[in-house]
């Protein structure tokens, strides 16, 4: 029971003596009204330091984060630079490569040579290769079929049995030259 008044308690709507009922039935609402809003205002008080540190709380986190994203965006540029510079390093490899497979290679024509990285290189001298080696064996059958023997026919003697003895007699002086 909360509305029971102990001895020796005084009661926040007791009425003075002189004062009207109605007017100290408003002064008491009108005394915990005001309570109530100061209460209310405490509250909203500690409420808004609350609110004004976790604000402090997270500019710093962001001015740490700002941090964080320079550092991160000047350690990118310099990654950038270092990558643009193995780029340079790795064509000038490749073609140094290149040039050293043509070097190598006399038997291969330079136009079959070709790509961008020293596996593509490699992978394309295998196929000229190849076709270097296809091209050679259709060669060497073709050279196979038309076989000339090397050098001159051998030297043999003139037939001289379809010759009259007249003629063999011419020949055997020297005044005749060979027929054959």
């Amino acid at each position: 029971m909360e509305n029971e008044v102990k001895p020796g308690e005084k009661l926040e709507n007791e009425v003075k003596p002189g004062e009207n009922l109605a007017e100290a039935g408003q002064s008491a609402v009108s005394e915990t009204r005001v309570a109530e809003l100061e209460q209310s205002l405490v509250k909203k008080s500690d409420e808004l330091a609350k609110a004004n540190t976790r604000l402090i709380e997270l500019e710093q986190v962001i001015s740490g984060k700002d941090s964080q994203m320079a550092a991160l965006k000047q350690t990118e540029a310099g990654l950038a630079e270092k990558l643009t510079t193995l780029n340079n390093s790795l064509a000038k490899a490749v073609a140094s490569y290149k040039a050293m497979v043509v070097q190598a290679n006399p038997e291969v024509i330079e136009e079959l040579i070709t790509g961008d990285s020293v596996e593509s290189i490699s992978e394309s001298l295998s196929k000229a290769k190849a076709l270097v080696s296809k091209v050679r064996q259709g060669v060497e059958a073709e050279i196979l079929l038309t076989r000339v023997p090397a050098g001159a026919p051998e030297r043999t003697s003139p037939d001289l049995s379809a010759l009259s003895p007249r003629e063999k007699i011419k020949y055997a002086i020297g005044g005749l030259s060979s027929r054959s």
